[in-house]
Formats: C-alpha cells, sequence, structure tokens
C-alpha cells in the first residue's frame, strides 16, 4: 500500500477484518442463497464484497465511483483483494453488496464493537448517527396542508370502515375537497384577513372530522362482522383511527 493517510487507515482497517474471519461466512450465505456455487464464471469473493463494501461507506461513493476507484488506485485495489484481472463494474458492485443482509451487518458490528470493547476502546454503550438532508416527494411540512393530508386519512378509513359487513352506524361527510380549497387559500393568500379566515375554517373542518372519527372508534370499539375477516378488517381500521386522532 501507497504511505498515505488513506492508505494507512484501510491497512488498518484490513488487520481488524484479518482478525475475524469469522464475519465472512453469513456475507458468503447471503451471496449464494439462490446460486449454485459449482457452475458458472468465478465472480468475486465473501471477502472482496465485504471489503468493497465498506470501502464504498468508508469514501461515501457511489457504485460508479467505487468501480473507478477500484481500477484506478493501487490501495483500494490492495486492500479489496482483488485479482490482477478483476475489474468488477459498477453494477457487479451493486449486485454483491446488496446481497448482504441487514442481520449480517449486525454480525459484522457485533464483531467489531466487541474486539473495540476487548481493547477499551469502545464500550459500545452510546451511537452517534451521522445523517443527511435529502430533497423528497414529500411536502414542506405547513399547517395548511397537514390538516388537509389528516382530513383526508381519516376520511379515507372512514370511508374503509362504512365498507364493512354489517355497515357500522356512525355517520361523517367528505369535506377533503373544501379543506383542499382552504389549503390552497392559505398558501395564495396575499391579505392576512383572507388567510386567517381560510384558517378559522379549515380548523372548523378538522374538528368535524375529529368529531365524525371519534363516534367511528366508539362505532368499532364492539364490532363483530359477518365473519372473522370483517372483525380482522374494523379491529385495524379502529387502530389507525386511534392512531391518527392521538397525533391531531
Amino acid at each position: 500500500m501507497a504511505r498515505n493517510k488513506v492508505a494507512r487507515e484501510l491497512e488498518a482497517i484490513s488487520k481488524v477484518l484479518d482478525a475475524h474471519q469469522e464475519m465472512l461466512n453469513p456475507v458468503f450465505r447471503d451471496l449464494v442463497k439462490y446460486q449454485r456455487t459449482d457452475t458458472g464464471r468465478q465472480g468475486m469473493t465473501a471477502e472482496q464484497v465485504l471489503r468493497c463494501a465498506l470501502l464504498k461507506q468508508y469514501r461515501e461513493l457511489t457504485y460508479e465511483e467505487l468501480a473507478f476507484h477500484l481500477e484506478d488506485s493501487l490501495a483500494f485495489r490492495s486492500f479489496a483483494r482483488l485479482g490482477m484481472s478483476q475489474y468488477p463494474s459498477g453494477s457487479t458492485l451493486q449486485e454483491n453488496i446488496k446481497a448482504i443482509a441487514a442481520e449480517t451487518w449486525e454480525a459484522v458490528n457485533r464483531a467489531l464493537l466487541e474486539q473495540a470493547a476487548q481493547k477499551k476502546v469502545e464500550k459500545g454503550r452510546a451511537v452517534r448517527l451521522d445523517s443527511t438532508v435529502v430533497e423528497t416527494h414529500i411536502h414542506h411540512p405547513t399547517d395548511s396542508t397537514l390538516l388537509p393530508d389528516g382530513i383526508r386519512v381519516i376520511t379515507r378509513l372512514l370511508q374503509a370502515g362504512k365498507e364493512l359487513q354489517p355497515t357500522p352506524w356512525y355517520v361523517f361527510a367528505d369535506h377533503q375537497r373544501a379543506a383542499r380549497k382552504r389549503g390552497l387559500q392559505i398558501q395564495g393568500a396575499r391579505k392576512e384577513q383572507v388567510r386567517h379566515k381560510a384558517y378559522r375554517q379549515l380548523l372548523s373542518l378538522a374538528g368535524k372530522v375529529l368529531g365524525y372519527a371519534r363516534q367511528a372508534m366508539a362505532e368499532l370499539q364492539g364490532f363483530v362482522g359477518a365473519d372473522l375477516d370483517e372483525t380482522i378488517a374494523a379491529h385495524k381500521i379502529l387502530e389507525q383511527l386511534e392512531r391518527a386522532v392521538s397525533l391531531s
């Protein structure tokens, strides 16, 4: 290995992995779970896959970036124990690394933690997680969007309850369209007066829907369906309604 900082860190990690060869057994089982091992072209070994997975996380690389570094960097190739003619592609790396199950990663972490505890490096009583905020399709959480969402979810559950047999006796009205309209008015209002009025109307609609939900919950408490499946479905709807109401 080259003698730069990253290479020295990789060398230290490599020594830990060599001292815990038992980590490779669950990785191997994950890799061959649905495949025969006595046919086909020779692929990556369990050790190579585990080491490549650690490289990916250690350097925060994509699969394509990992493939590039494994071709370009002597330190990376040495750490991954790749042969002279082995140049895995991004898709190959992805297929193999994703095959490692969550239970296997837990076993690897436990083995490392046991060694750290033995050497009095880390007791493992506390864990620090670093997270990164990324853009998703979920909208920004504001009152004007969360209230219509809550109305929509509860209304959907109330509608599902009405499909049970026998039909429960609770009543409700669908205010989803009105709630969406008030939400849009709040977001687009230029005057505070208009915004405040729309907010009051939206809160009023939400209050009505909560009233419907509580009435339905009382009705579904002792509900006995036409068969066992109907009764189980009623209990599931009741649980979801209770959770939705508790969050309001």
